[in-house]
């Protein structure tokens, strides 16, 4: 699966791209890159930045996983193109780093770029916007398009605030159409934040994490006609305790096994579902 080029900050802007041509302004977010297409066989394979995952997923990503198999609109992909497989997309999975996201609001995965193995190049930034868009997925935030680059400030002071916190945005990715793109990270934004270490045994981080309302939450997002089954409601309640809080619990300082964690999260599952009952 085409592997997904490190994005250079604004001091090594690819040549031209500041200087002439129209721009598209795009919110930086603070996750983990998530590759993914799909195979002939209707399977979806996934990756990160450096590998593929295989059966086995990192468990801050399995929220963006699950999105993506749940929603990906395979009918409308194979009417589009004529070979599946030659489509790499490339996206943000939207779990906790440094930026406390307001998570709830916020999408699973949001789209970067489309790679189209036939033409051997990344699509423009509206059309990938577009392709997201009929497959049923979200895309990364634009700020502003079309902006010409002769009146683009690329300084922190034009960083404007997250569409998805209430505080200033991780930085812009700036693109244009002919597929150059550039970063410019805001330095009032700390991304190298090492995450608390948890104290607490596993009961405890579960009656903390696993609250009423986030058994609510994710009850109410379970697909139409379904009802909420423990399997369900607790697969998706650990997904998203990891997607918000994976690098504390996953701290080498936390005492706490993610298997015991696990387990006690079941049995908190299990006594809300039958409180429900």
């Amino acid at each position: 699966m085409k592997t997904y080029p490190p994005v250079p900050h604004v001091e090594d802007a690819p040549a031209g791209l500041l200087e002439s041509g129209h721009l598209w302004i795009q919110e930086l977010i603070d996750g983990g890159q998530l590759r993914f297409r799909l195979r002939d066989s209707g399977v979806v394979e996934f990756g990160d930045s450096l590998r593929l995952f295989g059966e086995e997923v990192p468990p801050r990503y399995r929220h963006a996983v699950r999105h993506v198999r749940e929603t990906l609109d395979r009918e409308a992909l194979s009417a589009a193109v004529d070979d599946v497989e030659s489509v790499v997309f490339v996206g943000e999975s939207t779990h906790r780093r440094a930026v406390d996201y307001e998570f709830d609001r916020m999408p699973p995965v949001l789209g970067l770029d489309v790679f189209d193995h036939d033409r051997e190049a990344f699509l423009p930034p509206d059309a990938t916007e577009r392709v997201f868009d009929r497959l049923g997925l979200a895309t990364v935030n634009t700020f502003e398009r079309e902006v010409r680059a002769s009146d683009f400030d690329a300084t922190p002071e034009a960083i404007p605030e997250s569409a998805w916190y209430d505080g200033p945005a991780a930085g812009i990715v700036v693109r244009n159409k002919t597929g150059d793109v550039t970063k410019l990270p805001n330095p009032a934004v700390d991304l190298d934040v090492d995450p608390d270490s948890l104290a607490g045994d596993a009961e405890t981080l579960a009656e903390r994490y696993v609250t009423d309302g986030l058994l609510r939450r994710v009850a109410a997002e379970m697909p139409a006609g379904r009802e909420p089954t423990f399997e369900a409601v607790f697969e998706r309640a650990c997904e998203t305790v990891f997607r918000e809080a994976h690098g504390r619990l996953s701290h080498h300082e936390t005492d706490v096994e993610l298997g015991e964690f696990r387990s006690a999260v079941g049995r908190r599952v299990r006594e809300w579902l039958d409180a429900r009952a």
